[in-house]
This record gives structure tokens, sequence and C-alpha cells, in this order.
């Protein structure tokens, strides 16, 4: 196969799946690297195509979120990640992404797209079996979080929560 045809059936699989898909898998599916696939995800971004990296995989991105959507800005230990994840999916909330304010370069965003339990544990596995450090870390703990849920009044419970846990940056 092409390379070229080889990103158009890669464009193709990420444009039908609602779940992220791994470079793993897309390199065992057509038979090549995964650092191949990660080049032609990156081909594919620079040609236009909106693509996100989670943690989880690879996956067009949308906008398109049903109910409710807000901001929570938080401050706590690295320690507390895990907890502060698990509060959230918990009540009813997914979370998009976390975002923090760099000196130098200004905003920075990563794509999480966690809903449950499940999400938040391979999330945490992961950064523990990579020894990452998570973004917050660079800002002393103040992050910010885009959570989607089904209506205000789930948002509001993951609000009180986090505040009662004393995670909420005021």
């Amino acid at each position: 196969m092409q390379s070229t045809d080889r990103r158009n059936r890669i464009a193709d699989i990420l444009s039908q799946s609602d779940k992220p898909i791994s470079a793993t898998r897309l390199a065992s599916k057509f038979d090549v690297s995964r650092q191949i696939i990660v080049g032609d995800i990156a081909l594919l971004r620079a040609s236009g195509i909106d693509i996100d990296a989670t943690p989880r995989g690879y996956m067009m991105k949308t906008d398109d979120h049903e109910g409710y959507t807000g901001t929570i800005a938080c401050r706590h230990s690295s320690d507390a990640m895990h907890d502060e994840l698990y509060t959230i999916v918990d009540l009813g909330g997914r979370v998009l992404d976390v975002i923090v304010d760099h000196a130098i370069y200004g905003q920075l965003t990563g794509r999480l797209e966690l809903a449950s339990r499940y999400d938040v544990d391979q999330f945490v596995r992961k950064v523990d079996r990579e020894n990452a450090q998570p973004l917050s870390r660079i800002t002393d703990g103040v992050h910010l979080h885009t959570v989607n849920c089904a209506d205000k009044t789930i948002f509001d419970r993951i609000i009180e929560a986090l505040q009662e846990k004393g995670y909420l940056y005021d």
C-alpha cells in the first residue's frame, strides 16, 4: 500500500470512530511501525485535517459535546490528581482537557477525554509508566479543566465536591 493511500485510510478510520485509536493499533492494522503512523498523523495534520492526540490514541476533533460544558480552575499536588479526576467522572463529568498558562509558551492544552474510572486509571497508569509529570507541575499545581456533563446542575455538584476537597483554585 502506498503511503498516501495509508494516510487516506487512517483519516477514514479516525473519522468513523467515536473513540480514540492508538498508533500501535493503527500500525498493526497497516503492518508498519508505530513511528510511521505518528509521521502519517503529522502529515495529515499538516494537510489541514483536525486530529487530536489523547492519552488513549488519536481521534478527529469534535466540539459537538451535548449538555453543559464549563471550565474549572484547580490547584493541588500531583498526588491528588487521581482523586480529583475520580471526583469529576464519578459525578457525571467528562474531563475534556487540562490547560496551564506557561510563562514563555502561553496556554498549553492537553486533550484528556476521561469519562470513567477506567479512563482515569488508564491515564494515571500511563503517567506512571512513562514517568511523566502532569502539566500542572510546571504551574505549581494550578490548572484548568474543561468539563462536559449532562446539565449545569451536575457541573455545580462537581464544583461543590472539588471545593469540599480543597481542589478548587480561588
